[in-house]
């Protein structure tokens, strides 16, 4: 029996989304200690500890930050409805209704059920949705891949993501199927579909604006009270899929079915919005340009900066800085842009500063201070 056809072992129920939305490839380590605090984080990455051995500690979100999530929710529902509907379209003509959708767990995982329900309620298609664990350095979990193939032999494979920021988990995707492909002798196609591609790095994606998807203020409470995914040796077997946990003591404030409701709301209210993007992007041209990775590289020179993963490009990105990370400096294209207010309040509640910075195609971008 070859490694593809042996039979893995079916995965276990995880987190606060019902299973007809998606199945979390990933093994349980609820019962295991693997926190961290960010300045222990930050130490050990910055000391050589790969990131994906720990995980952040997940706290109860502050209410600033829930009243920013749902004020943003409530601004940007339309646009994430248009979004969601069309780059499902845009899958649904590049690879045709026999589909599988497997979204990149944990940012991918609310977009990928967005997506599955723009699908079955536009065109009454009900697709598999499964969520997988890639990391960076590390790669996508290649028994959560042959699960995927051995359950789907004859559907067309489709990887999802929340957003872009400057396109290493895009490259890490392809390197990681090309790898997987040529080790299985299979042929699936490592296209990444995102709901937002600021940084250029695909071409199915809703919109290359680079605006706040409301997913990304929040951590496990937006995405079924999943952590970060984990590779660590001493956890992980041979033949299992990577781990996370599982934070059923935060189901009180658990918004992760909320976020999906209100988008899926609005689907209904955009249909002529969604068939006028699908339209304007036919007449594009949409092929990444990797824009993000310049700007990247000019940033890195113009503020003296060694390591190119302290640079976090995006809204997203930028906001999960300030949430996460110990940041450093905080820049923005326009100092009077009312759709960074988050942004701005965050960077004053951590006393970072905020300098604008007109050369780039993000509206904003985070600096993580390098602790040695």
């Amino acid at each position: 029996m070859n490694k593809l056809t042996q039979q893995l072992p079916k995965p276990a129920a995880m987190g606060s989304y019902s299973e007809q939305d998606v199945i979390f490839l990933l093994k349980d380590l609820s019962q295991v200690q693997l926190e961290k605090s960010t300045l222990e984080r930050e130490q050990a990455v910055q000391s050589g500890t790969h990131y994906s051995e720990m995980l952040p500690i997940e706290y109860k979100p502050s209410d600033e930050y829930l009243q920013l999530f749902h004020h943003s929710l409530d601004m940007y529902k339309q646009k994430l409805a248009i979004a969601v509907g069309t780059v499902a379209e845009r899958i649904l003509k590049v690879k045709g209704r026999s589909i599988v959708l497997v979204s990149l767990a944990r940012a991918g995982t609310p977009i990928g059920i967005l997506m599955k329900r723009y699908l079955l309620q536009t065109y009454n298609l009900n697709v598999p949705h499964y969520s997988v664990s890639i990391i960076r350095g590390r790669g996508i979990d290649e028994n959560a891949m042959r699960y995927i193939a051995q359950n789907h032999p004859e559907d067309h494979v489709q990887f999802v993501d929340g957003w872009t920021g400057k396109g290493a988990i895009t490259k890490e995707l392809n390197e990681a199927m090309l790898d997987f492909n040529s080790k299985y002798g299979m042929q699936i196609d490592d296209s990444l579909a995102v709901l937002a591609d600021p940084g250029y790095c695909t071409d199915i994606y809703g919109t290359r604006e680079d605006f706040l998807i409301p997913s990304a203020c929040l951590n496990s409470t937006v995405s079924g009270l999943v952590s970060r995914t984990v590779l660590n040796d001493l956890l992980i077997g041979i033949d299992d899929f990577h781990g996370a946990k599982y934070y059923s003591e935060l189901l009180s404030e658990d918004v992760s079915n909320h976020f999906i409701d209100v988008v899926v709301s609005e689907f209904e209210h955009v249909s002529d919005e969604i068939n006028k993007q699908v339209l304007k992007l036919e007449t594009e041209d949409t092929r990444p340009a990797w824009k993000g990775i310049q700007d990247i590289k000019q940033i890195q020179e113009d503020f003296s900066i060694e390591n190119i993963h302290h640079v976090k490009p995006g809204v997203g990105e930028t906001t999960r800085v300030l949430l996460r990370r110990i940041p450093w400096k905080i820049l923005v294209k326009d100092l009077n842009n009312t759709d960074l207010e988050h942004i701005f309040l965050l960077a004053k509640e951590r006393n970072v500063p905020v300098i604008e910075y007109k050369n780039m195609s993000y509206s904003c971008c985070g600096i993580i201070k390098p602790l040695n």
